[in-house]
C-alpha cells in the first residue's frame, strides 16, 4: 500500500476524533459540523467539475471529507475503525444508500 494512503488513513481518523472531542465538549454542534462537511463537499464537487477531472479523481478528492461526514454520523464516543467507516462511505453515496 502507498505509505501516502496510510498517512491519509491516520489523518482523517485524527481528524474525526477531533471534531468528536470539539462536538462533546459543545464546541461545535452536531448540525454545525455536518453543515461545514457538506459545503466542503459541495466547493469540492464544484472544483472537480471545474478542472474536469474524471469520476474516480473527483470521488477520490471527495472521500476525505465523505469520510469524516459519515464518521461524525457514527455513534457518539465510539472510535470507528478506519475499514467500518471506509466500508460506510461505501455503501452511501451523495446520501443514498447503494442498493
Amino acid at each position: 500500500m502507498n505509505t501516502a494512503n496510510l498517512q491519509l488513513e491516520g489523518l482523517l481518523l485524527a481528524i474525526s476524533r477531533l471534531l468528536e472531542t470539539a462536538r462533546r465538549k459543545g464546541l461545535l454542534t452536531q448540525q454545525e459540523i455536518e453543515t461545514a462537511l457538506q459545503e466542503a463537499d459541495l466547493a469540492a464537487r464544484q472544483e472537480t467539475q471545474a478542472r474536469n477531472l474524471s469520476p474516480a479523481q473527483a470521488e477520490g478528492v471527495r472521500f476525505p471529507i465523505r469520510f469524516l461526514l459519515a464518521a461524525t454520523n457514527l455513534a457518539a464516543g465510539s472510535a470507528p475503525t478506519f475499514g467500518d467507516t471506509a466500508a460506510l462511505v461505501g455503501e452511501q453515496k451523495d446520501g443514498r444508500q447503494r442498493r
